[in-house]
């Protein structure tokens, strides 16, 4: 029985490049019976964890990687005219050391090496190589591209390099049939003989960017839309319509295309083997917060919350009190203190610093605790508002509170709390934007070479979404 494991696959996190949705892919492996799959969007993990998840859910084994951008010199060098272009190369997971490893590397590469692409060198690469397999990428590879350049002896000096980089076992010259594409025609014999010549060995994969081979037509589509050009255009690098063959494919048509190399196709399952990273998730990591006069978090906590209560309100009732004690112990028997207290550090440094900060705005107005650290300006108990809307007792979800900056000078708060907090130990959270249904038929329609006014006309007769609630097409029809 054929065994193969898919090692290069796109989402639709490779961002107008890839057309499958995560879940759908995990969801196409189990059809075709696959163990095991890889995630290697370009230059991000955006669909990680997403797929990690939805891995794990249909008993498949998940392996995390990413398809890097390499510089053709250093990742700093940013010349215009000489350092536009660069190579991929496949990063694998091996296990969490490897996937930390990854994290370190792609950030790097939009942090300090981002030039169009983020990019990546050798040197980083060297630097955080424990844990990773290394894979030789598609015909734009590190290795694939001085081969066709008739370049072998650098071809030769990059997989010495590599190699020794990751280790025996831990590097692959990846070779892909794809019809149609005459760079891998010419590459493909290279890279056999270079793998007979050097002894590192062969791994087949398929540079998978849709699921079934029907879906060509829409990935050509999204291509254009990324490129800005037409399915008119006949000077288009590649046409996924004339070479429909970056799909995923079964078990048995990778065998049948590799059958001249079955190696290559056993070293798929070798790699997928060898990947068995586990990722701890639902486990709450707390920010720190330096807690002055040697008091613990929790003491500290309460003293600041019972002096802002003293000028919240001008008589502390009962009532008041037994609502602060109930909040209290939530909250330090979920040990959440230390959110509470940097919250309420950065909110009031902003207040200080006369930067306008919103009243409340959520479920975190329910707090008598927030109000009294003056992370709200929200009375509770003027509007009887219940705090189990935010923090529940019963719910493991932890407290989430919204807060509203003037946009005038929102950096400014995000640089405190850069500085307060270390830089390495604050992120801000992407957030995805999508072609609505309107836009998609636009963009389809200018894709193929319609004038505008009609597909103007066809989107304007889709009703829009509601807050929160995107129209797809299939709801408009």
């Amino acid at each position: 029985m054929v065994d193969f494991t898919h090692l290069h696959n796109h989402s639709d996190y490779s961002l107008l490049d890839g057309l499958s949705k995560v879940n759908d892919m995990v969801k196409r492996a189990k059809e075709l019976d696959m163990k095991a799959l890889a995630i290697t969007d370009h230059g991000s993990l955006y669909g990680a964890i997403k797929f990690y998840k939805a891995c794990k859910e249909a008993g498949i084994k998940p392996i995390i990687g990413c398809e890097i951008y390499v510089a053709k010199r250093s990742m700093l060098d940013k010349e215009a005219g000489v350092d536009k272009n660069y190579n991929h190369l496949i990063l694998l997971a091996k296990n969490e050391k490897g996937y930390k490893n990854l994290l370190k590397i792609v950030t790097a590469s939009w942090l300090e090496g981002y030039y169009y692409k983020p990019r990546t060198d050798l040197q980083l690469l060297e630097k955080y190589s424990e844990g990773l397999i290394c894979l030789s990428a598609c015909v734009n590879g590190f290795i694939a591209d001085p081969l066709l350049q008739n370049q072998d002896d650098v071809a030769e000096e990059r997989t010495i390099k590599l190699s020794k980089i990751y280790g025996e076992g831990n590097f692959y010259l990846e070779i892909q049939k794809h019809i149609d594409v005459p760079p891998q025609e010419v590459a493909n014999p290279k890279l056999i003989k270079l793998s007979k010549k050097l002894g590192i060995p062969l791994v087949a994969t398929n540079d998978n960017h849709y699921l079934r081979k029907s879906d060509a037509e829409g990935q050509e589509a999204l291509l254009c839309i990324q490129t800005q050009t037409t399915l008119l255009d006949k000077n288009r690098k590649l046409s996924m319509i004339s070479s429909p063959d970056f799909y995923m494919k079964s078990k048995e048509e990778m065998a049948a295309l590799f059958a001249d190399l079955p190696e290559a196709i056993e070293n798929t399952s070798k790699i997928a083997d060898m990947c068995n990273l586990e990722i701890p998730l639902g486990k709450w990591i707390m920010p720190h917060f330096a807690v002055p006069n040697k008091l613990s978090a929790a003491e500290y906590l309460k003293e600041e919350m019972q002096k802002g209560l003293t000028k919240r309100y001008k008589t502390i009732t009962p009532k008041i009190q037994e609502r602060v004690d109930y909040e209290l112990s939530i909250i330090l028997k979920k040990k959440y203190e230390m959110y509470f207290l940097v919250v309420s550090d950065f909110v009031n440094w902003a207040k200080n610093h006369g930067i306008a900060v919103g009243p409340g705005r959520g479920s975190a107005a329910g707090s008598v605790v927030s109000y009294a650290l003056n992370i709200t300006d929200v009375d509770p108990f003027y509007f009887d508002l219940p705090f189990e809307r935010f923090l529940n007792p019963d719910r493991p979800s932890a407290p989430d509170i919204d807060l509203d900056f003037a946009d005038t000078r929102r950096d400014e708060v995000i640089e405190y709390v850069t500085e307060r907090y270390g830089r390495d130990k604050v992120a801000q959270i992407i957030t995805f934007g999508t072609m609505e249904a309107r836009g998609s038929v636009r963009d389809v329609g200018r894709v193929m070479g319609m004038p505008y006014a009609g597909p103007d006309r066809i989107s304007k007769m889709i009703p829009p979404g509601w807050q929160g609630h995107a129209m797809t097409i299939d709801s408009a029809l």
